[in-house]
């Protein structure tokens, strides 16, 4: 009510001001005599000072006053004749019928533009309740799993034994709730799966479980799954997520990235571009979150109408081929796996993972290598063997920021990412 009355009295204001001029006639305008008089004889007061500066000579002054005398003997003759001594006005009903019409006009025209592009029965919406109207995590997930959108399954050799290994952990966790170190592998072997959504869930139990030592790392993994399990969306949680690691350590990264995801998702793109080219600068180039900016960068650059910046060049992939799988079991040794007792299954694992383990310490491997022994190793409960193979990778890969990225991961997942660190 308050706004329509607002609306009301300056509309109003506007009106008075547009008719004024035609419902107050022409209170303290002069006739035209009376001005064209008022204009020669300041010629006359200027001529007069020209020819005492020495501008004028007196012949050119003497002449100069001649015309003027003579246009202003003829505004006295003109004035005479027609007998006008005061100025013209209009007729007082055209200066009426002129005021309202253009007061109808623009009113009428003003109500008349709002009610077809504008929206008379929608309520005031402040800022809280339109960022409430925003759809959350689960009603987003479930929209997402109506559709049919849901995250393709890794076409890896670990698929199965990763899901096998997820069933006796929920059957272990299902009586050791607050079992840490087991909802934190959980949590490591759902994301490899794309089970972002279970994995979230699972997230968001450790959170609950480390309490005030939970850290920055573990706010962004939270809102990290969040976002990947709505498919790039970031939800009101998610955002909550993000606030709370950026709380803890103001400059994470890839928490500063999806804040900065969130904001193009929210109409704030000025904040956006602020935090993302910050972070291209700080870079290093290859990490996830600079090579995500690079990505998203042009089409917000174009936006706000900005040059955009200088881009880092994709990284170059290393250690297997793009697209190839690591080595381990084939498909016919997972097959025979399944079909093995718990105590020989576990045998066989044990022996691909010493098989690993010797050809790294032989022949070398990529970082994606010796992440999978790291969580292998932690799977096992092997955790010395996990710490010690943790910190020979890190020696190994220290000059490779995007190979450390997924080895402290690895080492996270098995429990001993701080156990050289």
């Amino acid at each position: 009510m308050a706004l329509w009355l607002s609306i009301a009295v300056i509309t109003l204001l506007g009106l008075a001001w547009l008719a004024r001029p035609l419902l107050g006639g022409a209170r303290g305008a002069e006739a035209r005599a009376e001005y064209d008089k008022r204009v020669y004889r300041d010629q006359m007061s200027e001529i007069d000072r020209d020819q005492a500066r020495g501008v004028l000579s007196a012949e050119e002054a003497e002449a100069a006053r001649a015309e003027v005398g003579r246009r202003l003997l003829a505004v006295d003759t003109e004035a005479a004749r027609s007998g006008a001594t005061g100025p013209v006005r209009a007729p007082a009903a055209a200066s009426r019928g002129l005021a309202l019409g253009l007061v109808l006009a623009v009113g009428l025209g003003a109500v008349g533009l709002y009610a077809g592009l504008g929206t008379p029965e929608l309520p005031d919406l402040p800022l809280s309740a339109r960022q409430d109207m925003r759809p959350g995590q689960d009603r987003v997930e479930a929209m997402l799993a109506d559709a049919g959108i849901t995250p393709e399954p890794p076409a890896t050799q670990d698929a199965t034994q990763l899901t096998e290994l997820v069933v006796r952990l929920r059957a272990v966790l299902s009586e050791r709730q607050n079992d840490e170190r087991g909802h934190r592998l959980l949590v490591g072997a759902l994301a490899q799966l794309h089970r972002y959504a279970e994995a979230r869930v699972a997230q968001a139990r450790v959170l609950a479980i480390a309490g005030d030592a939970a850290t920055a790392r573990d706010h962004a993994d939270l809102a990290e799954l969040m976002i990947l399990a709505a498919n790039g969306y970031v939800s009101p949680e998610a955002e909550q997520a993000i606030g709370a690691a950026l709380q803890a350590d103001p400059g994470d990264k890839p928490s500063r990235y999806y804040a900065g995801l969130a904001m193009v998702q929210n109409s704030e793109p000025q904040g956006a571009w602020n935090l993302w080219t910050a972070l291209l600068k700080e870079g290093p180039p290859d990490a996830p979150w600079v090579q995500a900016i690079a990505r998203q960068l042009p089409s917000l650059a174009t936006a706000l109408g900005r040059d955009l910046p200088e881009l880092p060049a994709p990284p170059q992939p290393v250690g297997p081929a793009a697209g190839a799988p690591l080595p381990g079991p084939d498909a016919e040794a997972m097959r025979n796996a399944r079909d093995m007792d718990p105590a020989a299954r576990e045998e066989m694992i044990r022996g691909m993972v010493d098989g690993l383990s010797r050809r790294l310490a032989t022949e070398g491997g990529s970082a994606q290598e010796w992440a999978r022994l790291i969580r292998s190793l932690g799977i096992l409960g092997e955790r010395d063997r996990a710490a010690a193979i943790w910190a020979e990778a890190r020696a190994t890969f220290a000059a490779d920021p995007a190979a450390m990225t997924d080895l402290r991961a690895a080492a996270r997942d098995a429990g001993v990412a701080e156990a050289s660190e």
